[in-house]
Protein backbone atom coordinates (compact mmCIF):
# COMPACT_ATOMS: atom_id res chain seq x y z
CA UNK A 1 0.00 0.00 0.00
CA UNK A 2 1.44 3.33 -1.03
CA UNK A 3 1.96 5.79 1.83
CA UNK A 4 0.46 9.25 1.51
CA UNK A 5 2.92 11.99 0.68
CA UNK A 6 3.25 15.05 2.87
CA UNK A 7 2.46 18.34 1.20
CA UNK A 8 5.41 20.43 0.07
CA UNK A 9 4.49 23.16 2.57
CA UNK A 10 4.49 20.63 5.43
CA UNK A 11 7.82 19.16 4.33
CA UNK A 12 9.29 22.62 3.96
CA UNK A 13 8.09 23.59 7.45
CA UNK A 14 9.55 20.42 8.97
CA UNK A 15 12.85 20.86 7.14
CA UNK A 16 13.24 24.49 8.17
CA UNK A 17 12.25 23.71 11.75
CA UNK A 18 14.78 20.87 12.00
CA UNK A 19 17.44 23.06 10.44
CA UNK A 20 16.81 25.88 12.93
CA UNK A 21 16.72 23.40 15.81
CA UNK A 22 19.98 21.79 14.71
CA UNK A 23 21.63 25.17 14.35
CA UNK A 24 20.36 26.26 17.77
CA UNK A 25 21.63 23.05 19.44
CA UNK A 26 25.04 23.32 17.82
CA UNK A 27 25.29 27.01 18.64
CA UNK A 28 24.11 26.40 22.22
CA UNK A 29 26.61 23.61 22.85
CA UNK A 30 29.41 25.68 21.37
CA UNK A 31 28.36 28.74 23.40
CA UNK A 32 28.18 26.82 26.69
CA UNK A 33 31.49 25.12 26.01
CA UNK A 34 33.12 28.40 25.11
CA UNK A 35 31.56 30.08 28.14
CA UNK A 36 32.87 27.35 30.47
CA UNK A 37 36.38 27.56 29.02
CA UNK A 38 36.33 31.34 29.25
CA UNK A 39 35.17 31.30 32.86
CA UNK A 40 37.89 28.80 33.77
CA UNK A 41 40.53 30.96 32.10
CA UNK A 42 39.27 34.15 33.79
CA UNK A 43 39.06 32.53 37.23
CA UNK A 44 42.51 31.03 36.81
CA UNK A 45 43.97 34.42 35.99
CA UNK A 46 42.21 36.01 38.96
CA UNK A 47 43.45 33.22 41.25
CA UNK A 48 47.01 33.61 39.95
CA UNK A 49 46.96 37.39 40.38
CA UNK A 50 45.63 37.06 43.93
CA UNK A 51 48.18 34.35 44.81
CA UNK A 52 51.01 36.48 43.41
CA UNK A 53 49.87 39.48 45.47
CA UNK A 54 49.70 37.42 48.67
CA UNK A 55 53.10 35.81 48.06
CA UNK A 56 54.74 39.23 47.71
CA UNK A 57 53.31 40.64 50.94
CA UNK A 58 56.36 41.15 53.27
CA UNK A 59 54.61 40.10 56.47
CA UNK A 60 53.46 36.87 54.89
CA UNK A 61 56.91 36.19 53.44
CA UNK A 62 58.51 36.59 56.89
CA UNK A 63 55.87 34.50 58.69
CA UNK A 64 56.07 31.71 56.10
CA UNK A 65 59.90 31.72 56.34
CA UNK A 66 59.61 31.29 60.12
CA UNK A 67 56.80 28.69 59.81
CA UNK A 68 54.58 30.96 61.93
CA UNK A 69 51.15 29.54 61.11
CA UNK A 70 49.01 31.73 63.48
CA UNK A 71 50.48 34.95 62.08
CA UNK A 72 49.89 33.85 58.49
CA UNK A 73 46.32 32.78 59.31
CA UNK A 74 45.42 36.13 60.86
CA UNK A 75 46.73 38.01 57.81
CA UNK A 76 45.00 35.73 55.32
CA UNK A 77 41.71 35.80 57.23
CA UNK A 78 41.34 39.53 56.43
CA UNK A 79 42.25 38.93 52.76
CA UNK A 80 39.73 36.06 52.40
CA UNK A 81 36.91 38.39 53.39
CA UNK A 82 37.97 40.93 50.73
CA UNK A 83 38.03 38.40 47.83
CA UNK A 84 35.57 36.02 46.15
CA UNK A 85 38.01 33.12 46.03
CA UNK A 86 36.70 29.74 47.21
CA UNK A 87 39.81 29.15 49.27
CA UNK A 88 43.27 30.50 50.10
CA UNK A 89 45.82 27.91 51.20
CA UNK A 90 49.50 28.48 52.11
CA UNK A 91 52.09 25.77 52.67
CA UNK A 92 55.73 25.75 53.76
CA UNK A 93 58.71 24.52 51.77
CA UNK A 94 57.64 20.90 52.37
CA UNK A 95 54.02 21.46 51.33
CA UNK A 96 52.66 21.35 54.88
CA UNK A 97 49.62 23.60 55.28
CA UNK A 98 50.14 26.80 57.28
CA UNK A 99 46.76 28.26 56.24
CA UNK A 100 43.56 26.45 55.22
CA UNK A 101 39.82 27.33 55.31
CA UNK A 102 39.25 24.31 57.55
CA UNK A 103 41.31 24.70 60.73
CA UNK A 104 41.49 20.92 61.38
CA UNK A 105 43.48 20.45 58.15
CA UNK A 106 46.24 22.91 59.11
CA UNK A 107 49.54 21.10 59.61
CA UNK A 108 48.67 18.41 57.10
CA UNK A 109 50.16 18.04 53.58
CA UNK A 110 48.52 19.99 50.77
CA UNK A 111 46.38 17.81 48.44
CA UNK A 112 46.34 17.87 44.63
CA UNK A 113 49.88 16.97 43.65
CA UNK A 114 50.42 20.23 41.76
CA UNK A 115 53.02 21.99 44.02
CA UNK A 116 56.15 20.69 42.27
CA UNK A 117 56.60 23.56 39.82
CA UNK A 118 56.12 26.17 42.56
CA UNK A 119 58.29 24.58 45.29
CA UNK A 120 61.01 23.01 43.11
CA UNK A 121 61.13 25.27 40.05
CA UNK A 122 59.90 28.52 41.59
CA UNK A 123 57.29 29.05 38.83
CA UNK A 124 53.87 30.72 39.00
CA UNK A 125 51.10 28.92 37.04
CA UNK A 126 47.43 27.91 36.82
CA UNK A 127 46.34 24.33 37.44
CA UNK A 128 43.15 22.31 37.68
CA UNK A 129 43.15 19.62 40.32
CA UNK A 130 41.02 17.85 42.91
CA UNK A 131 41.86 18.97 46.45
CA UNK A 132 40.34 18.36 49.85
CA UNK A 133 37.51 20.77 49.01
CA UNK A 134 36.86 19.27 45.58
CA UNK A 135 37.85 20.06 42.01
CA UNK A 136 39.05 23.63 41.58
CA UNK A 137 40.91 26.06 39.33
CA UNK A 138 44.06 27.15 41.19
CA UNK A 139 46.64 29.90 40.94
CA UNK A 140 50.00 28.69 42.33
CA UNK A 141 52.81 31.07 43.29
CA UNK A 142 56.05 30.36 45.27
CA UNK A 143 56.98 32.41 48.38
CA UNK A 144 60.59 33.63 48.45
CA UNK A 145 62.57 34.82 51.48
CA UNK A 146 64.93 37.80 51.47
CA UNK A 147 67.74 35.86 49.73
CA UNK A 148 65.44 34.43 47.01
CA UNK A 149 65.03 30.96 48.45
CA UNK A 150 61.62 29.22 48.06
CA UNK A 151 60.21 28.90 51.55
CA UNK A 152 56.55 28.15 50.75
CA UNK A 153 53.68 28.18 48.25
CA UNK A 154 50.44 30.18 47.98
CA UNK A 155 47.41 28.44 46.41
CA UNK A 156 44.28 30.47 45.62
CA UNK A 157 41.41 28.52 44.07
CA UNK A 158 37.87 28.65 42.70
CA UNK A 159 35.78 25.52 42.89
CA UNK A 160 34.51 24.27 39.50
CA UNK A 161 31.04 23.99 41.01
CA UNK A 162 30.92 27.79 40.83
CA UNK A 163 31.67 27.61 37.12
CA UNK A 164 29.02 24.94 36.62
CA UNK A 165 26.41 27.09 38.37
CA UNK A 166 27.24 30.07 36.14
CA UNK A 167 27.13 27.93 32.99
CA UNK A 168 23.82 26.41 34.14
CA UNK A 169 22.29 29.88 34.46
CA UNK A 170 23.34 30.72 30.91
CA UNK A 171 22.14 27.29 29.75
CA UNK A 172 18.57 28.08 30.81
CA UNK A 173 18.70 31.31 28.82
CA UNK A 174 20.04 29.50 25.73
CA UNK A 175 17.31 26.84 25.95
CA UNK A 176 14.62 29.53 26.13
CA UNK A 177 16.14 31.32 23.11
CA UNK A 178 16.33 28.00 21.22
CA UNK A 179 12.63 27.26 21.73
CA UNK A 180 11.77 30.81 20.73
CA UNK A 181 13.81 30.43 17.53
CA UNK A 182 12.11 27.09 16.83
CA UNK A 183 8.67 28.65 17.18
CA UNK A 184 9.69 31.57 14.97
CA UNK A 185 11.12 29.17 12.36
CA UNK A 186 7.84 27.25 12.25
CA UNK A 187 5.92 30.47 11.55
CA UNK A 188 8.43 31.55 8.90
CA UNK A 189 8.38 28.08 7.31
CA UNK A 190 4.60 28.11 7.21
CA UNK A 191 4.60 31.52 5.51
CA UNK A 192 7.28 30.49 3.01
CA UNK A 193 5.41 27.25 2.30
CA UNK A 194 2.20 29.12 1.56
CA UNK A 195 3.95 31.55 -0.77
CA UNK A 196 5.85 28.74 -2.44
CA UNK A 197 2.70 26.72 -3.11
CA UNK A 198 0.98 29.80 -4.50
CA UNK A 199 3.93 30.39 -6.84
CA UNK A 200 3.70 26.84 -8.23
CA UNK A 201 -0.11 26.95 -8.53
CA UNK A 202 -0.68 24.73 -5.47
CA UNK A 203 1.03 21.77 -7.16
CA UNK A 204 3.20 19.18 -5.48
CA UNK A 205 6.70 18.38 -6.82
CA UNK A 206 5.63 14.97 -8.19
CA UNK A 207 2.68 16.64 -9.91
CA UNK A 208 5.01 19.24 -11.45
CA UNK A 209 7.31 16.44 -12.65
CA UNK A 210 4.37 14.59 -14.22
CA UNK A 211 3.18 17.78 -15.93
CA UNK A 212 6.69 18.42 -17.21
CA UNK A 213 6.87 14.97 -18.77
CA UNK A 214 3.39 15.34 -20.25
CA UNK A 215 4.29 18.77 -21.61
CA UNK A 216 7.42 17.44 -23.33
CA UNK A 217 5.52 14.49 -24.79
CA UNK A 218 2.76 16.81 -26.01
CA UNK A 219 5.22 19.20 -27.66
CA UNK A 220 6.99 16.37 -29.47
CA UNK A 221 3.70 14.84 -30.62
CA UNK A 222 2.62 18.07 -32.34
CA UNK A 223 3.34 18.44 -36.02
CA UNK A 224 3.34 22.21 -35.61
CA UNK A 225 6.55 23.93 -34.59
CA UNK A 226 6.49 25.53 -31.13
CA UNK A 227 8.95 28.15 -29.83
CA UNK A 228 8.53 30.21 -26.66
CA UNK A 229 10.72 32.94 -25.17
CA UNK A 230 10.82 34.58 -21.75
CA UNK A 231 10.77 38.26 -20.89
CA UNK A 232 14.51 38.49 -21.61
CA UNK A 233 14.08 37.20 -25.17
CA UNK A 234 15.72 33.84 -24.43
CA UNK A 235 14.29 30.58 -25.77
CA UNK A 236 12.54 28.51 -23.11
CA UNK A 237 10.63 25.97 -25.21
CA UNK A 238 11.02 24.35 -28.60
CA UNK A 239 10.18 21.04 -30.23
CA UNK A 240 11.60 18.95 -33.07
CA UNK A 241 8.92 20.13 -35.46
CA UNK A 242 10.21 23.68 -34.97
CA UNK A 243 13.76 22.64 -35.88
CA UNK A 244 12.50 20.88 -39.00
CA UNK A 245 10.21 23.73 -40.07
CA UNK A 246 12.98 26.32 -39.61
CA UNK A 247 15.66 24.24 -41.39
CA UNK A 248 17.76 24.07 -38.20
CA UNK A 249 19.97 21.09 -37.21
CA UNK A 250 17.86 18.58 -35.29
CA UNK A 251 20.62 18.00 -32.72
CA UNK A 252 20.84 21.71 -31.88
CA UNK A 253 19.90 22.74 -28.33
CA UNK A 254 18.10 26.09 -28.33
CA UNK A 255 17.05 26.37 -24.69
CA UNK A 256 18.62 29.41 -23.01
CA UNK A 257 19.87 31.01 -26.22
CA UNK A 258 18.73 34.53 -27.24
CA UNK A 259 16.19 34.16 -30.03
CA UNK A 260 17.83 36.97 -32.02
CA UNK A 261 21.03 34.90 -32.21
CA UNK A 262 19.14 31.93 -33.67
CA UNK A 263 16.54 33.75 -35.79
CA UNK A 264 17.61 37.37 -36.39
CA UNK A 265 14.44 38.07 -38.42
CA UNK A 266 12.09 37.05 -35.62
CA UNK A 267 9.32 39.35 -34.43
CA UNK A 268 8.76 37.56 -31.12
CA UNK A 269 11.02 39.93 -29.09
CA UNK A 270 9.08 42.89 -30.49
CA UNK A 271 5.87 41.38 -29.10
CA UNK A 272 7.34 41.67 -25.61
CA UNK A 273 6.70 45.39 -25.96
CA UNK A 274 3.33 45.36 -27.73
CA UNK A 275 1.74 42.22 -26.26
CA UNK A 276 -0.66 42.09 -29.24
CA UNK A 277 -1.50 38.55 -30.48
CA UNK A 278 -1.18 37.69 -34.16
CA UNK A 279 -2.97 34.92 -36.03
CA UNK A 280 -2.31 33.14 -39.34
CA UNK A 281 0.48 35.46 -40.42
CA UNK A 282 2.34 34.36 -43.54
CA UNK A 283 6.10 34.68 -43.06
CA UNK A 284 9.18 33.79 -45.10
CA UNK A 285 12.11 32.72 -42.94
CA UNK A 286 15.16 30.47 -43.37
CA UNK A 287 14.01 29.56 -46.87
CA UNK A 288 10.53 28.41 -45.80
CA UNK A 289 7.16 30.10 -46.04
CA UNK A 290 5.39 29.62 -42.71
CA UNK A 291 1.92 30.27 -41.35
CA UNK A 292 2.44 31.58 -37.80
CA UNK A 293 0.33 32.30 -34.74
CA UNK A 294 1.87 34.35 -31.92
CA UNK A 295 0.42 34.77 -28.45
CA UNK A 296 1.71 36.62 -25.36
CA UNK A 297 2.22 34.73 -22.10
CA UNK A 298 0.66 36.67 -19.23
CA UNK A 299 1.10 36.29 -15.47
CA UNK A 300 -1.63 38.45 -14.07
CA UNK A 301 -1.10 41.78 -15.80
CA UNK A 302 2.58 41.14 -16.49
CA UNK A 303 3.87 39.99 -19.89
CA UNK A 304 6.41 37.27 -19.09
CA UNK A 305 6.98 35.77 -22.54
CA UNK A 306 5.70 34.98 -26.02
CA UNK A 307 4.90 31.67 -27.71
CA UNK A 308 4.70 31.03 -31.46
CA UNK A 309 3.22 28.06 -33.28
CA UNK A 310 3.85 27.63 -36.97
CA UNK A 311 3.69 25.23 -39.86
CA UNK A 312 5.14 25.31 -43.37
CA UNK A 313 2.68 26.78 -45.83
CA UNK A 314 3.38 24.05 -48.37
CA UNK A 315 2.05 21.44 -45.90
CA UNK A 316 -1.17 23.39 -45.48
CA UNK A 317 -1.42 23.84 -49.23
CA UNK A 318 -0.94 20.09 -49.66
CA UNK A 319 -3.80 19.43 -47.27
CA UNK A 320 -5.97 21.90 -49.17
CA UNK A 321 -5.10 20.21 -52.45
CA UNK A 322 -5.96 16.80 -51.08
CA UNK A 323 -9.29 18.04 -49.76
CA UNK A 324 -10.02 19.71 -53.07
CA UNK A 325 -9.20 16.54 -54.97
CA UNK A 326 -11.38 14.44 -52.69
CA UNK A 327 -14.24 16.90 -53.13
CA UNK A 328 -13.80 16.76 -56.90
CA UNK A 329 -13.85 12.98 -56.89
CA UNK A 330 -16.94 12.99 -54.70
CA UNK A 331 -18.67 15.48 -57.01
CA UNK A 332 -17.80 13.37 -60.03
CA UNK A 333 -19.12 10.19 -58.47
CA UNK A 334 -22.27 11.90 -57.27
CA UNK A 335 -22.99 13.47 -60.65
CA UNK A 336 -22.34 10.21 -62.47
CA UNK A 337 -24.59 8.31 -60.09
CA UNK A 338 -27.33 10.91 -60.44
CA UNK A 339 -27.10 11.01 -64.23
CA UNK A 340 -27.03 7.26 -64.67
CA UNK A 341 -29.90 6.85 -62.23
CA UNK A 342 -32.03 9.12 -64.43
CA UNK A 343 -31.01 7.23 -67.55
CA UNK A 344 -31.75 3.87 -65.93
CA UNK A 345 -35.17 5.07 -64.82
CA UNK A 346 -35.90 6.23 -68.37
CA UNK A 347 -34.76 2.95 -69.85
CA UNK A 348 -36.81 1.00 -67.29
CA UNK A 349 -39.88 3.08 -68.19
CA UNK A 350 -39.44 2.45 -71.91
CA UNK A 351 -39.11 -1.28 -71.33
CA UNK A 352 -42.18 -1.35 -69.09
CA UNK A 353 -44.32 0.22 -71.86
CA UNK A 354 -42.85 -2.24 -74.36
CA UNK A 355 -40.91 0.50 -76.25
CA UNK A 356 -37.90 -1.72 -76.70
CA UNK A 357 -36.63 -0.01 -79.85
CA UNK A 358 -36.56 3.41 -78.15
CA UNK A 359 -34.80 1.89 -75.13
CA UNK A 360 -32.15 0.29 -77.31
CA UNK A 361 -31.68 3.57 -79.21
CA UNK A 362 -31.23 5.51 -75.91
CA UNK A 363 -28.74 2.95 -74.68
CA UNK A 364 -26.86 3.20 -77.96
CA UNK A 365 -26.80 7.01 -77.86
CA UNK A 366 -25.58 7.03 -74.28
CA UNK A 367 -22.95 4.44 -74.98
CA UNK A 368 -21.82 6.19 -78.14
CA UNK A 369 -21.62 9.63 -76.43
CA UNK A 370 -19.63 8.41 -73.46
CA UNK A 371 -17.50 6.15 -75.62
CA UNK A 372 -16.65 9.09 -77.89
CA UNK A 373 -15.74 11.26 -74.87
CA UNK A 374 -13.66 8.50 -73.31
CA UNK A 375 -11.92 7.78 -76.61
CA UNK A 376 -11.06 11.46 -77.10
CA UNK A 377 -9.80 11.87 -73.53
CA UNK A 378 -7.69 8.71 -73.87
CA UNK A 379 -6.11 9.96 -77.10
CA UNK A 380 -5.62 13.61 -76.10
CA UNK A 381 -4.77 13.50 -72.38
CA UNK A 382 -1.85 11.47 -71.03
CA UNK A 383 -2.29 12.40 -67.34
CA UNK A 384 -4.81 10.09 -65.67
CA UNK A 385 -5.73 12.46 -62.84
CA UNK A 386 -6.47 15.28 -65.27
CA UNK A 387 -8.47 12.91 -67.48
CA UNK A 388 -10.54 11.86 -64.49
CA UNK A 389 -11.14 15.53 -63.66
CA UNK A 390 -12.48 16.21 -67.17
CA UNK A 391 -14.87 13.27 -67.04
CA UNK A 392 -16.09 14.23 -63.56
CA UNK A 393 -16.69 17.89 -64.45
CA UNK A 394 -18.43 16.86 -67.67
CA UNK A 395 -20.88 14.73 -65.71
CA UNK A 396 -21.24 17.45 -63.06
CA UNK A 397 -22.25 20.01 -65.71
CA UNK A 398 -24.87 17.61 -67.10
CA UNK A 399 -26.26 17.14 -63.60
CA UNK A 400 -26.59 20.93 -63.21
CA UNK A 401 -28.35 21.17 -66.56
CA UNK A 402 -25.33 22.85 -68.15
CA UNK A 403 -23.07 21.92 -71.01
CA UNK A 404 -19.30 21.69 -70.70
CA UNK A 405 -17.85 22.16 -74.18
CA UNK A 406 -14.30 20.83 -74.41
CA UNK A 407 -12.39 21.97 -77.50
CA UNK A 408 -11.62 18.83 -79.50
CA UNK A 409 -8.30 20.35 -80.61
CA UNK A 410 -7.17 20.39 -76.99
CA UNK A 411 -4.32 18.11 -75.97
CA UNK A 412 -2.09 17.50 -72.97
CA UNK A 413 0.95 15.21 -73.08
CA UNK A 414 2.94 13.98 -70.09
CA UNK A 415 3.48 16.71 -67.50
CA UNK A 416 7.02 18.01 -66.77
CA UNK A 417 8.63 16.72 -63.59
CA UNK A 418 8.26 20.02 -61.74
CA UNK A 419 4.47 20.07 -62.24
CA UNK A 420 2.47 17.75 -60.01
CA UNK A 421 -0.75 16.29 -61.41
CA UNK A 422 -2.57 17.28 -58.23
CA UNK A 423 -1.54 20.91 -58.74
CA UNK A 424 -2.95 20.97 -62.28
CA UNK A 425 -6.17 19.24 -61.14
CA UNK A 426 -6.60 21.84 -58.38
CA UNK A 427 -6.02 24.76 -60.76
CA UNK A 428 -8.36 23.65 -63.55
CA UNK A 429 -10.95 22.12 -61.21
CA UNK A 430 -11.42 25.37 -59.29
CA UNK A 431 -11.66 27.41 -62.49
CA UNK A 432 -14.34 25.06 -63.94
CA UNK A 433 -16.32 25.07 -60.66
CA UNK A 434 -16.37 28.88 -60.61
CA UNK A 435 -17.41 28.95 -64.27
CA UNK A 436 -20.27 26.50 -63.69
CA UNK A 437 -21.57 28.50 -60.72
CA UNK A 438 -21.31 31.82 -62.60
CA UNK A 439 -23.10 30.40 -65.68
CA UNK A 440 -25.83 28.80 -63.59
CA UNK A 441 -26.42 32.03 -61.63
CA UNK A 442 -26.90 33.93 -64.93
CA UNK A 443 -29.43 31.37 -66.25
CA UNK A 444 -27.18 30.37 -69.15
CA UNK A 445 -26.09 26.94 -70.32
CA UNK A 446 -22.54 26.66 -71.61
CA UNK A 447 -19.01 26.60 -70.16
CA UNK A 448 -16.10 26.25 -72.58
CA UNK A 449 -12.75 24.65 -71.88
CA UNK A 450 -9.62 24.41 -74.02
CA UNK A 451 -6.04 23.49 -73.21
CA UNK A 452 -2.79 22.81 -75.05
CA UNK A 453 0.90 22.28 -74.37
CA UNK A 454 2.26 22.71 -77.88
CA UNK A 455 4.36 25.78 -77.01
CA UNK A 456 6.68 26.65 -74.15
CA UNK A 457 3.70 26.87 -71.80
CA UNK A 458 0.68 24.84 -70.86
CA UNK A 459 -2.21 27.09 -71.84
CA UNK A 460 -5.67 26.58 -70.25
CA UNK A 461 -8.73 28.73 -71.04
CA UNK A 462 -12.04 28.54 -69.20
CA UNK A 463 -14.96 30.66 -70.45
CA UNK A 464 -18.28 31.07 -68.67
CA UNK A 465 -21.54 32.83 -69.49
CA UNK A 466 -21.86 34.48 -66.13
CA UNK A 467 -22.50 38.15 -65.29
CA UNK A 468 -18.82 39.01 -65.78
CA UNK A 469 -16.29 40.54 -63.39
CA UNK A 470 -15.99 44.28 -62.89
CA UNK A 471 -12.46 45.72 -63.43
CA UNK A 472 -12.21 46.82 -59.79
CA UNK A 473 -12.91 43.23 -58.64
CA UNK A 474 -10.30 41.46 -60.78
CA UNK A 475 -7.62 41.62 -58.09
CA UNK A 476 -9.95 41.20 -55.10
CA UNK A 477 -11.37 37.86 -56.31
CA UNK A 478 -8.00 36.20 -55.69
CA UNK A 479 -7.82 37.29 -52.05
CA UNK A 480 -8.55 34.68 -49.41
CA UNK A 481 -12.08 34.97 -48.06
CA UNK A 482 -13.29 37.38 -50.77
CA UNK A 483 -16.54 36.20 -52.35
CA UNK A 484 -19.90 37.52 -53.50
CA UNK A 485 -21.51 34.14 -52.73
CA UNK A 486 -21.79 34.42 -48.95
CA UNK A 487 -19.75 33.35 -45.92
CA UNK A 488 -17.18 30.53 -45.83
CA UNK A 489 -16.36 31.04 -49.52
CA UNK A 490 -13.50 32.71 -51.41
CA UNK A 491 -11.06 29.82 -51.02
CA UNK A 492 -10.79 28.36 -54.53
CA UNK A 493 -9.24 31.27 -56.41
CA UNK A 494 -6.92 32.05 -53.49
CA UNK A 495 -5.69 28.46 -53.70
CA UNK A 496 -5.25 28.90 -57.47
CA UNK A 497 -3.06 31.94 -56.83
CA UNK A 498 -0.94 30.05 -54.27
CA UNK A 499 -0.28 27.19 -56.70
CA UNK A 500 0.50 29.66 -59.51
CA UNK A 501 3.17 31.19 -57.27
CA UNK A 502 4.69 27.76 -56.70
CA UNK A 503 4.73 26.93 -60.44
CA UNK A 504 5.73 30.45 -61.54
CA UNK A 505 2.49 30.46 -63.52
CA UNK A 506 0.32 33.40 -64.54
CA UNK A 507 -3.45 33.81 -64.63
CA UNK A 508 -5.43 36.54 -66.43
CA UNK A 509 -9.10 37.54 -66.36
CA UNK A 510 -11.08 39.06 -69.23
CA UNK A 511 -14.69 40.17 -69.51
CA UNK A 512 -16.41 38.87 -72.65
CA UNK A 513 -19.13 40.50 -74.68
CA UNK A 514 -22.07 40.34 -74.42
CA UNK A 515 -21.63 38.33 -71.22
CA UNK A 516 -19.23 36.05 -69.39
CA UNK A 517 -15.60 35.95 -68.38
CA UNK A 518 -12.47 34.18 -69.59
CA UNK A 519 -9.78 32.89 -67.20
CA UNK A 520 -6.50 32.09 -68.97
CA UNK A 521 -3.78 30.11 -67.22
CA UNK A 522 -0.14 30.10 -68.40
CA UNK A 523 2.07 27.41 -66.84
CA UNK A 524 5.74 27.29 -67.95
CA UNK A 525 6.78 23.84 -69.16
CA UNK A 526 10.42 24.56 -68.31
CA UNK A 527 11.56 25.10 -64.74
CA UNK A 528 14.74 27.08 -65.56
CA UNK A 529 13.04 30.44 -65.93
CA UNK A 530 10.83 29.50 -63.04
CA UNK A 531 13.86 29.06 -60.81
CA UNK A 532 15.14 32.52 -61.72
CA UNK A 533 11.79 34.17 -61.07
CA UNK A 534 11.26 32.14 -57.92
CA UNK A 535 14.65 33.27 -56.63
CA UNK A 536 13.73 36.89 -57.34
CA UNK A 537 10.45 36.37 -55.50
CA UNK A 538 12.32 34.83 -52.57
CA UNK A 539 14.75 37.75 -52.43
CA UNK A 540 11.92 40.26 -52.60
CA UNK A 541 9.99 38.34 -49.96
CA UNK A 542 13.05 38.22 -47.72
CA UNK A 543 13.47 41.99 -47.96
CA UNK A 544 9.82 42.89 -47.45
CA UNK A 545 8.62 40.21 -45.02
CA UNK A 546 11.63 38.97 -43.05
CA UNK A 547 10.64 40.63 -39.77
CA UNK A 548 8.65 37.66 -38.52
CA UNK A 549 8.30 34.36 -36.39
Amino acid sequence: MRTARLKISTRLMIALSLLILLQAVILGVFTLRYLGDSLEEQMGQRALQLASMISQTPSIRDAVARGDSPTVQSIVADLRLATDASFISIGDADGIRLVHPIAERIGKPMVGGDNYRALELGESYISKAVGSLGESIRGKTPVFDNVGKVVGVVSVGYLTTTIDETVSNYQETIIIVTWALLALSILIAYYIGRRFRAAIFDLEPHEIAALFLERNATLESLREGIIAINAEGKITTFNRAALKALNLPEDQILTGKPLNDVLPESRLPAMLETGAPEYDRETFINGRTLIINRLPIMRGNDLVGVVASFRPKDELAEVSRQLTRIRQYADALRSQAHEYANKLHTIAGLISIDAKDEALELIGQETAGHQALLTWIKESVDDHLFAGLLLGKYNRSNELGLRLEIDTDSNLSKLPDHIDSQQLVTLVGNLIDNALEATLSNNCEQVSLSFTDLGEEILVEVEDQGPGIAPEQREAIFRQGYSTKGENRGIGLHLVTAICDQLNAKITVETLAPRGSRFTLYIPRSNIAGNDKAQNAVNHSTISRSKDV
